[in-house]
């Protein structure tokens, strides 16, 4: 089930004196993150003053937080952004609807997407079952990826189990 709020970065911490803090985004880029008017932490909503991305970071200023303690006191909180706000592009789909699915190769199912390590040349997707699969998110071993219906289907090659050498 898709959900509502997805999971965008977590606050790492403080910056300056006046209540921004410091996001490590788990999206694309920081970038990502400077286009919301509207975060959501601990499932209640924030307006986004400002935002900015800062060396690999963004510097987000919230509502309410308007001093270095009420910052502060926000590390560790993840912060979410709403789907319908959020699109993530033609043929592109959120990491959050991948988790989970089931995985299949030549009609059989051999594991679930665990989870998706982005690398520099692609992402990777991780699928565990009965043993672990390291697949590169590219077509040539992506035959079909339908997050609406709940399928991941891929081309395994040898050595793509963990297990294997």
């Amino acid at each position: 089930m898709k959900q509502q709020y997805l999971e965008a970065g977590v606050i790492v911490g403080t910056h300056g004196v006046r209540g921004e803090v410091k996001v490590d985004p788990w999206a694309d880029g920081p970038a990502f993150l400077t286009r919301f008017s509207t975060c959501y932490l601990g499932g209640k909503p924030v307006a986004v003053e400002s935002a900015r991305v800062h060396k690999s970071q963004v510097l987000l200023k919230l509502r309410g937080v308007d001093d270095l303690p009420a910052a502060a006191a926000l590390r560790g909180a993840v912060v979410k952004v709403d789907r319908n706000a959020a699109a993530a592009g033609e043929g592109r789909v959120f990491v959050a609807d991948l988790i989970g699915l089931p995985v299949f190769a030549e009609d059989r199912e051999i594991g679930k997407v665990a989870e998706v390590l982005s690398l520099p040349a692609n992402d990777v997707y991780v699928v565990r079952g009965e043993r672990e699969y390291l697949i590169p998110a590219v077509s040539e071993f992506l035959e079909e990826v339908d997050v609406d219906a709940g399928v991941v289907r891929v081309r395994l090659l040898e050595g793509m189990a963990s297990d294997e050498n």
